[in-house]
């Protein structure tokens, strides 16, 4: 009966210590094995050129577009599956065949340069990438064209007025 009692209570503070090094933080070895992430080797990669779309500052009713490239750098074809700006003022377009491995291509940005003010959009861009969506700032400042001085209206002369 001892042994037994004995027995149980090793059992039962191997238990604990297991459960006290995993609140800790710490894993076993076999813990440490399974949960470690390999490195993705396989499936499409988009790397953008650059993550956002800088229009800078510009007046009114400049030209909307601008580009942006990215090249596939996995091992599979890559597919734009959806491209959605924030709001109706920011446009994207992207290939709609797959983007082979290697390979480059580009989205078409175009923002309503009709608004004055800040732009500070995003896009939201889903592709058969594991993972989360890539999202691309647009940014930029639309000012007010400047008004051309026109030449000052013609004031009374001497000459003409005392004849």
């Amino acid at each position: 009966m001892q042994k037994f009692i004995l027995s149980l209570l090793m059992v039962f503070s191997l238990g604990l210590t297991a459960t006290t090094a995993q609140e800790a933080g710490e894993k076993t070895p076999v813990e440490s094995e399974i949960s470690e992430e390999a490195p993705k080797t396989g499936g499409p990669v988009m790397e953008l050129e650059d993550d956002k779309v800088d229009y800078g500052t510009i007046e009114q009713h400049s030209e909307p577009l601008r580009v942006l490239k990215f090249t596939n750098t996995g091992t599979e074809p890559l597919i734009i599956k959806n491209a959605r700006g924030s709001c109706g003022c920011t446009v994207p377009t992207w290939p709609k065949e797959p983007i082979m491995p290697g390979e480059e291509s580009q989205i078409e940005v175009r923002y309503a340069t009709n608004r004055l003010g800040k732009i500070n959009k995003t896009i939201k861009l889903t592709t058969n990438e594991e993972g989360e969506a890539k999202v691309i700032k647009v940014l930029g400042k639309v000012l007010a064209p400047e008004k051309e001085e026109s030449v000052p209206a013609s004031s009374p002369s001497i000459l003409k007025d005392g004849e």
